[in-house]
């Protein structure tokens, strides 16, 4: 196969589903010889930020020198972004070999069972990982943590970012209960570092930890994060105090995923991971983390950030009030059917003076006229333009001016067709 028609083997695996458990993805790591077992792992579950956290740590390590692997999910733009190697994304030859590797292997054990993407993905990355023999993988979860594929590992630290209410369908209504969910991935004397903050949570983390025997290091008890400017935080650990840590990404949570970052690259020393100070500011100094307040063109500005839930959407309305001057907001929305869409909405719609709804190519997308029913009692225009890139072209060129600023969210998936739209045009 050359690397569309890999690409198409491998997105039509998601005709299976989410397929929770760790039968299919144990069934394949065997057959690659269970890689799993010989990686150092980071392990990173939570609701949000998860992703930021793990490039952050991903960041210094590389700048400490080690190699570092990082997995994550979704993708913007090309597959290749989900598997990295010190930054450098995993080529198309080698998603080809190893996916004609891997389906090789199923066929030669007769192994008849159902492998989801997710499934498939997580596979080939360990492998690669593994066969690339880096010092340290970091893997993001996909969903929840228990059940999620990536749980087979056996990690030298967990990190769970937050909890908060997202995929209730699946993980349950109730905060404890998605805690439960997400705590999934602590395992037997482990230490488990957390950004969560309600008592609920805690309690549920705590009880986890007892009975796994493992240590729990929590932000604001045990480790201490302050935003002393934009971009720039102060961070007191057990050991660890550092000044004025310039970040190189904006918003105001980033300076929270940084402060769990660095609480868990500190446990990680203890560990015997040797880090020093330069590594720390250099690597988070570096850190970029497309999708997330990410501008991607000045005149008029267009900004992306695939805030996906209630608490994202908090964040995102909060950073557009502190940290962003701008004559008039145009948004676009897109957002999937499984999330808490009136939330959603009534976070961010109140700010825009034009609202456009748009759904991104993904079957799991709300209808672009049910957003625009929702978001109209909020703000003073709404309209509906099917597709993400004409609703870019019609706010950059209808009502956009120079000094405005046009905000993409809702979704990965919305920020990822406005991202490929605008850079195959030369913006950035």
């Amino acid at each position: 196969m050359n690397y569309q028609e890999t690409l198409a083997y491998l997105y039509g695996l998601e005709r299976f589903g989410m397929v929770f458990g760790l039968e299919n993805i144990s069934s394949l790591v065997q057959v690659l010889g269970n890689p799993h077992r010989d990686l150092k792992v980071i392990h990173v579950g939570g609701t949000n930020g998860k992703g930021s956290v793990s490039a952050m740590m991903a960041s210094i390590l590389q700048e400490d020198g080690y190699k570092v692997g990082l997995y994550t999910s979704p993708h913007l733009v090309d597959f290749t972004e989900r598997i990295r190697i010190n930054g450098t994304e995993i080529s198309w030859d080698e998603v080809v070999r190893l996916t004609d590797l891997l389906r090789s292997r199923v066929e030669e054990e007769g192994i008849t069972q159902q492998f989801t993407f997710f499934d498939f993905t997580t596979a080939l990355a360990i492998y690669y990982f593994f066969i690339q023999e880096v010092d340290v993988a970091i893997l993001e979860v996909g969903l929840g943590g228990r059940l999620d594929s990536t749980n087979i590992v056996n990690p030298l630290i967990v990190v769970i970012t937050n909890v908060a209410r997202d995929h209730f369908q699946i993980l349950g209504e109730r905060i404890e209960d998605i805690a439960r969910e997400k705590s999934g991935i602590v395992k037997k004397g482990v230490p488990l570092i957390s950004g969560a903050t309600q008592p609920e949570v805690i309690e549920v983390l705590e009880e986890k930890c007892r009975r796994n025997e493992a240590t729990l290091r929590l932000v604001r008890r045990d480790f201490f994060g302050e935003r002393v400017a934009p971009m720039t935080l102060n961070f007191l650990g057990r050991r660890w105090r550092l000044e004025e840590v310039r970040l190189g990404v904006a918003g105001s949570y980033q300076i929270d995923n940084a402060t769990v970052a660095l609480g868990a690259l500190e446990v990680l020393e203890e560990r015997g991971y040797g880090i020093n100070e330069g590594s720390i500011c250099e690597g988070l100094g570096k850190i970029t983390w497309p999708g997330r307040l990410e501008l991607v063109q000045m005149s008029p500005r267009i900004l992306l950030d695939g805030a996906h839930n209630t608490a994202a959407a908090k964040s995102l309305r909060e950073a557009l009030q502190e940290e962003f001057d701008y004559g008039h907001l145009s948004m676009i929305v897109g957002i999937m059917e499984d999330k808490e869409i009136p939330a959603i909405l009534a976070e961010l719609a109140p700010l825009a003076d034009v609202l456009v709804a748009s759904r991104p190519h993904n079957s799991r997308a709300m209808s672009p006229q049910r957003i625009a029913e929702i978001a109209q009692p909020y703000c003073k225009e709404v309209k509906v333009i099917e597709e993400v890139k004409d609703a870019v072209d019609y706010l950059k060129k209808e009502v956009a001016q120079e000094d405005d600023l046009i905000l993409v969210t809702g979704s990965l998936f919305t920020v990822g067709e406005a991202r490929e739209c605008l850079l195959s045009k030369g913006v950035g």
